[in-house]
């Protein structure tokens, strides 16, 4: 497997650790419909959180969290109004993005931004 590739799998579990310990409830974990996927779905009381995990090895190409771009928050929204609408949600929802950097001693440096953004359209 790809060396990305494991690592995103490693800041996912890590990510996933992370919110569970703050005492969110996992939903769902790369949930997808057709060519849009969510990496983890999180419940935080009475919140859906859709969380995107970014983890890089190194910040050569910038922070990770800055690879949430205008048209990765837009497919995030359309995956949630999916799922929303799936599971017949009507609370509160949110985003938020779990930025992650490794070092070359594969320790992880976590950053959680709640809130990071809200959908530019309805």
């Amino acid at each position: 497997m790809a060396e990305h590739i494991l690592t995103g799998e490693k800041g996912e579990q890590q990510a996933l650790r992370y919110l569970l310990g703050l005492g969110y409830q996992l939903e769902a974990r790369n949930w997808r419909y057709k060519h849009l996927e969510v990496d983890l779905i999180m419940r935080d009381g009475e919140v859906l959180v859709f969380v995107e995990v970014k983890t890089r090895a190194s910040g050569t190409y910038g922070l990770p969290y800055e690879a949430v771009d205008w048209q990765k928050q837009r497919k995030l929204a359309r995956a949630a109004t999916i799922f929303i609408g799936q599971q017949k949600h009507q609370g509160e929802i949110r985003f938020d993005v779990v930025s992650i950097l490794m070092n070359d001693q594969k320790e992880f440096n976590l950053r959680h931004i709640k809130d990071a953004f809200w959908p530019r359209y309805a």
